[in-house]
């Protein structure tokens, strides 16, 4: 029997829904050698109501914050969505109570401005959307960007760039958490071409 981890992705309004939907579907699929899914993924938004991503895509959220299954891993993506809920307090206070509890806390694309804004990501390493990258250090000066990185991985915090690159990360997460053998078989039952490494050109 395997002991699923639950993994939240975090939704809003004009959430970038390659962002949320690349990590739903490698953490969905990820299964073990005997075909068991490896996790439990759900989504979730403030209020739980109905709402609508990048170009109108109708969202139903699973849960909201309050009525979730406490998270082993929580995904914050991006998109537009993500500028009008820097510095609300209440997303604030769901991260900052949430990143205690947790074993990984990831982003996506400008989820890490959120993050930021939450002050989790203080004195570390990021990376987000590239026309993004200055934004994070305006928010949080001891932030150090890593422009042109696919993801950092911080050891529980790890950020994505954009958009596509939540799905590497996740593969990468997958990696770290079980194999690679796990991840690879994830991305070949996605037909999906990953990077098994965050920066090619540096590697």
């Amino acid at each position: 029997m395997v002991n699923k981890q639950n993994v939240a992705i975090f939704i809003f309004e004009n959430v970038e829904v390659l962002d949320f939907a690349g990590p739903f579907e490698v953490f969905a699929v990820a299964r073990d050698a005997d075909d068991q899914r490896l996790f439990n993924v759900y989504t979730v938004s403030m209020d739980g109501e109905t709402l609508n991503a990048r170009n109108g895509l109708s969202i139903n959220p699973t849960y909201s914050i309050e009525t979730m299954p406490q998270p082993d891993i929580l995904v914050v993506p991006g998109g537009r969505g993500t500028r009008p809920l820097i510095g609300n307090d209440a997303i604030r206070s769901f991260i900052q109570s949430q990143q205690p509890k947790l074993n990984k806390l990831l982003s996506v694309c400008t989820g890490s401005l959120l993050l930021a804004d939450a002050g989790v990501l203080n004195g570390l390493q990021a990376t987000t959307y590239h026309t993004e990258i200055d934004h994070l250090t305006q928010i949080d000066a001891s932030i150090t960007t890593q422009a042109g990185e696919r993801w950092v991985d911080n050891g529980q915090i790890v950020t994505s760039a954009g958009v596509s690159a939540g799905i590497d990360m996740s593969l990468y997460v997958v990696s770290q958490l079980f194999d690679q053998a796990t991840a690879d078989l994830t991305a070949q039952h996605m037909e999906y071409e990953h990077w098994p490494i965050s920066n090619r050109t540096n590697n």
